[in-house]
């Protein structure tokens, strides 16, 4: 059987973890918040209703998609298309390409952070890696003007980045949602994640900081995990309404 990533990939070692998948998530919030083009998710309406849901659902569709059958995956990244498609028809013009490409580079980028805050550092044939699996998801839907490989797109998420974030009154309201819907504790985690992982614009414009607390605190997490313990602090962290999610969210990376 033939998988849309190889089951040796470190891709699914990446998204093969709850914790790493998290701090995917944690940057991704961010960067949702600054795009441009996050007026697109508030034109359904999804998004300020349950923030934590639309962006967890994205992240999770999208690891489902990496350790999916080749063409099982291939179907749901169609169905990505069709569903945006109905939109743009709905609304009456098209999401920009570059807002696709956006959020490709944000899966790219967010996948290589996380898993070097809890991991280790990866190669460069690593990332090269990262990159071919999610270049290969921006095929499958069409997507125009990708970059050809790793080099190249370093050079265009650095000008996605100068280009497409701003802090509008989107930022403003959707961080007033995650404080609502997460609670002022959790809400506090999430900034200190988004401290570790996102790129040093989009922490300027959302005036984060340099030092989080949860850089000491990742030492302790580590030992937790490796002594079996680590749902202990995922339970006290996590908001009820996840917590099965992300647990379902660990698996055998070679094995699925």
């Amino acid at each position: 059987m033939e998988y849309f990533v190889n089951r040796s990939s470190v891709v699914r070692e990446i998204w093969g973890k709850g914790d790493t998948i998290l701090f995917i998530f944690s940057g991704a919030s961010a960067e949702f918040a600054l795009n441009k083009a996050v007026d697109w998710l508030y034109f359904t309406g999804k998004l300020p209703a349950d923030p934590l849901g639309r962006l967890f659902s994205t992240v999770t569709y999208a690891r489902n998609i990496v350790f999916s059958e080749k063409e099982a995956a291939c179907k749901a990244i169609d169905k990505i298309t069709s569903i945006h498609s109905t939109v743009e028809k709905n609304r009456g013009s098209l999401i920009p390409d570059w807002a696709y490409r956006d959020v490709l580079f944000m899966l790219i980028h967010y996948s290589i952070a996380s898993f070097e805050v809890l991991e280790r550092r990866l190669t460069l044939q690593e990332k090269e890696e990262v990159f071919n699996v999610f270049y290969r998801f921006g095929v499958q839907m069409n997507l125009q003007g990708l970059p050809g490989n790793y080099k190249e797109w370093q050079m265009m998420r650095a000008d996605h980045l100068n280009s497409h974030l701003e802090k509008s009154i989107y930022t403003i309201d959707l961080y007033k949602q995650y404080k609502k819907h997460l609670g002022r504790i959790r809400y506090k985690l999430l900034l200190e994640a988004q401290i570790l992982v996102v790129p040093q614009k989009v922490n300027k414009l959302l005036g984060l900081g340099q030092f989080s607390v949860l850089r000491s605190f990742l030492v302790l997490y580590k030992f937790f995990r490796k002594i079996k313990m680590d749902w202990f602090l995922k339970s006290i962290i996590l908001p009820d309404k996840y917590k099965t999610e992300i647990r379902a969210l660990d698996v055998s990376p070679r094995n699925s």
